[in-house]
């Protein structure tokens, strides 16, 4: 038993670092998951959208490579009801992080079932975990995910004005799926120079983009707002270096 456990863990390790060779797309299941119902109409943009997020990661994959590939293909599944939020990470000791392991689980796994996920089919799985947004309050997105792993939440108050930038978290957790780090500092704001879009445009501000892995497209030294359309996603040098993209 305990041969098999450390063969499996060998072959699940190098699969994860075999990812960032880029020979071939990742095949990447986004779950949509209902915790509050969301409008049908929303739901058929949302899935249209997708399409143009996998478009405009392969340009930012061909701008830092020079090649014609696509690097991600996502397959959106559901939606499908949770009756409680994805499990959030609490304490960081060995029996913490064993707990949180298996609460996520056995969370993914009914949802995984109910979407028909086959969980051996995909080198990620992503659930964007929706809740209609409320006239009036703000909207509200996060996300958490594995470092190098293969699961990611996002978490999203949804609207037509919200797809995008939902979209564009659940970009940011996929790309931790990868090894790629936050590029924002502790008050949320993106890092100098590693948070930028494009560190070495002259000048500086404006910048062209949000650089994926900081969320916010920074218009002066003080001054950012979040991206507003999946038009502004950029991936950063310092990014790119780590999914494998360049050197």
């Amino acid at each position: 038993m305990l041969a098999g456990v450390v063969s499996w863990a060998v072959n699940d390790w190098y699969q994860r670092r075999a990812r960032k060779y880029w020979e071939a797309p990742l095949t990447v299941a986004l779950v949509l998951v209902e915790r509050e119902p969301v409008p049908e109409a929303t739901l058929r943009k949302l899935e249209s959208r997708v399409f143009d997020l996998e478009r405009r990661l392969r340009q930012e994959f061909e701008r830092h490579t020079g090649r014609a590939l696509d690097p991600f293909s996502i397959v959106v599944k559901g939606p499908v009801q949770a009756t409680h939020d994805p499990p959030r990470v609490g304490d960081q000791d060995l029996l913490g992080l064993a707990r949180h392991a298996l609460a996520v689980w056995r969370w993914t796994r009914a949802l995984d079932e109910a979407a028909e996920v086959e969980w051996r089919g995909y080198d990620a799985r992503i659930y964007l975990v929706m809740r209609p947004a409320k006239a009036h309050e703000p909207a509200f997105v996060e996300g958490e995910s594995e470092d190098g792993g293969r699961i990611g939440f996002a978490s999203a108050d949804i609207d037509d004005s919200m797809l995008d930038f939902a979209l564009f978290v659940s970009a940011h957790e996929l790309f931790h799926t990868l090894g790629a780090s936050d590029k924002y500092d502790a008050a949320g704001r993106a890092a100098f120079p590693d948070g930028l879009a494009d560190p070495e445009q002259v000048p500086l501000y404006p910048q062209p983009g949000a650089e994926l892995m900081a969320r916010n497209l920074a218009l002066s030294p003080t001054s950012e707002r979040p991206p507003e359309s999946l038009a502004e996603l950029w991936v950063g040098p310092k990014t790119a270096r780590e999914l494998g993209w360049t050197r």
